[in-house]
């Protein structure tokens, strides 16, 4: 079966990260496959953030647990880095954009032997003052949007088998 078939089939979204930390090149080479996702007329709206700091990534997931409702929760399931995706609004299609780039974070990460789990709450993340103002010391304006966080780690357990894909997922016409 054709390798990037395969990956699309065989990957899984990571709950239990081990805490050892992916190594530089492999991170770079996760962000690399994201930034050829397909983006609208090609305006390439969307921005990965890494963060590898350990105090910025636990403050950012106590963050992402309120949002959530919960207390003394990681959302991150413990993995060491998080890729925050965002996108400039200005573009129409940034939701689109930035899910593409989420979609081909996942994969890479998958061909690499890394595990991955795209977490929500980004957007409500990119309006709070606090996120604004670590996004600013980065150069990230106002505009842009967050669209999810890809978390990367060595996952802890072996992942389950896909479940079977649903009866009429898809219709043809002719």
């Amino acid at each position: 079966m054709n390798e990037i078939l395969n990956a699309m089939k065989t990957r899984r979204s990571c709950r239990n990260f081990k805490p050892d930390m992916v190594p530089q090149e492999i991170i770079g080479q996760i962000c690399e496959a994201g930034t050829y996702a397909a983006t609208g007329m090609n305006r390439q709206s969307p921005v990965i953030v890494v963060i590898k700091d350990k105090a910025v990534r636990d403050r950012l997931a106590e963050i992402n647990a309120k949002i959530m409702g919960k207390e003394s929760f990681d959302p991150f399931y413990g993995a060491p880095v998080v890729l925050m995706v965002l996108a400039d609004a200005g573009a129409s299609t940034y939701v689109y954009d930035g899910s593409l780039v989420m979609g081909n974070l996942m994969l890479a990460a998958h061909a690499l032997g890394v595990a991955s789990c795209w977490i929500h709450r980004a957007k409500e993340e990119s309006e709070m003052e606090e996120i604004k103002e670590l996004l600013h010391s980065i150069g990230i304006e106002d505009n842009y949007v967050g669209i999810g966080h890809c978390v990367i780690g060595y996952a802890a357990d072996e992942p389950r088998p896909a479940p079977p894909r649903k009866e009429n997922y898809v219709r043809y016409i002719g």
